[in-house]
């Protein structure tokens, strides 16, 4: 009696869970195949070797570093060093920012081609493939290997810390460790609808924190920036947004979503302290949107380029001071962005002591806009405000650009 117990408890083995799979035959399948029982440091090897099956000689994995100022390479097994490179001035980080497909031929005839990694709409990082005497590879296949090396990359990055340690080129503090494990992806974008987001300093970040959930018909988007800088900051924006999605996901109205995050952070954190905030919902067939705003600077419309108003004359208190009681709506256009941002951006400043300013905000964000997909034209933003403050930054700064590009728009090309 003891034996057969012992094997019920024991349960199925791995095999018999996945079932009988067939010998794979291409390779995405076998790469796919392959992945199934590794750990992470074992993908960059993976795709080296699978990337022959597109007639590759080899493959090397560029991770961008939070800052996403460099193109971090994941170690090869034959443990040749592989040099980072910049974002901003090379070929490899033309092909980050642009999201788009670069190769070039080397002075052996090798050709080098470098592919966008991306999750969706969020960018991870560069593929480089080499191949020898010329060849390049079916587009179409090598365009499918790198988003798929991608989604190794998000899913095996959840069970270790590989990814993670080859990124960094600079330490986190606990309350920014806190804060990455719970932000949403930096971009989300679909035809009609584009979320993108940026915060400072991303070593050190310590009470702003921003979150969105869409679904066919709504976007909504939050921006938070909680009393403090520090992990008692941290910890209390990390409720803030906790709340929040609470009530999104049990479909209460702005209104009581505000309530609910006013009462969580009075209970857990006491009548002083506090976190100031922008809570949206954007109706992405009309382009409806609703605001509730508590105690936080009122969103901005840009409309082609320049704004048009902020959204919302007068603020409600805010959470842990008192309940945002009101929302109110506004219409959008085809075309238009909403700007949401926390006060650490306009107030960094300059050794001279001038602020960022709203201004310069705007106008960033005008010049920058152009021919840049939503998330370089956070990037090249975030990095002007860290480049114009004098130190340390003062406080944490985060903005978050909403746009709505409206039903039956051209379709998305990030």
């Amino acid at each position: 009696m003891t034996a057969p117990v012992a094997t019920a408890l024991r349960g199925p083995s791995t095999s018999d869970m996945i079932g009988p799979v067939p010998d794979p035959v291409g390779p995405f399948e076998a790469l796919l195949e392959g992945s199934y029982l590794a750990v992470p440091d074992e993908i960059p090897g993976l795709v080296d070797r699978h990337a022959a099956g597109l007639g590759a000689r080899s493959a090397v994995i560029y991770l961008v570093d939070p800052d996403q100022r460099w193109l971090l390479p994941l170690p090869s097994e034959s443990g040749k060093p592989i040099d980072e490179v910049s974002v901003d001035d090379t070929v490899v980080g033309r092909c980050y920012r642009a999201v788009e497909v670069l190769d070039s031929i080397d002075q052996a005839g090798d050709r080098h081609v470098w592919l966008p990694m991306v999750d969706g709409t969020e960018r991870m990082g560069v593929l480089e493939l080499v191949f020898s005497d010329g060849g390049s590879g079916d587009g179409i296949e090598i365009r499918v290997f790198s988003r798929i090396v991608a989604e190794l990359i998000m899913t095996k990055g959840g069970y270790g810390d590989f990814f993670e340690v080859v990124r960094r080129r600079k330490p986190l503090t606990v309350a920014a460790e806190l804060l990455w494990q719970l932000l949403p992806p930096l971009t989300f974008g679909t035809d009609d609808l584009v979320i993108s987001a940026f915060f400072l300093p991303t070593g050190d970040l310590g009470g702003d924190a921003f979150d969105y959930g869409v679904d066919l018909q709504t976007a909504q988007v939050a921006i938070f920036d909680a009393m403090g800088h520090d992990l008692k900051a941290g910890l209390m924006v990390t409720t803030a947004v906790a709340a929040y999605r609470n009530g999104r996901r049990s479909k209460q109205d702005l209104v009581s979503i505000a309530g609910h995050i006013h009462r969580t952070i009075t209970d857990e954190f006491g009548s002083n302290q506090f976190v100031t905030g922008v809570l949206a919902s954007l109706e992405l067939d009309t382009g409806r949107i609703s605001c509730c705003i508590a105690g936080h600077p009122p969103p901005l419309l840009l409309r082609q380029g320049r704004v048009v108003k902020s959204l919302g004359s007068a603020t409600g208190m805010p959470f842990g001071i008192g309940p945002c009681s009101a929302s109110f709506e506004e219409q959008l256009e085809p075309g238009d962005r909403v700007l949401m941002y926390t006060d650490g951006v306009t107030e960094a400043r300059a050794a001279s002591g001038e602020p960022f300013g709203l201004d310069q905000l705007v106008d960033l964000v005008a010049r920058t806009a152009g021919d840049n997909p939503p998330p370089e034209t956070m990037r090249r933003l975030m990095h002007a405000i860290d480049e114009h403050n004098d130190g340390p930054m003062r406080d944490d700064a985060t903005v978050v650009m909403v746009e709505w590009r409206g039903p039956g728009t051209a379709k998305l090309e990030l």
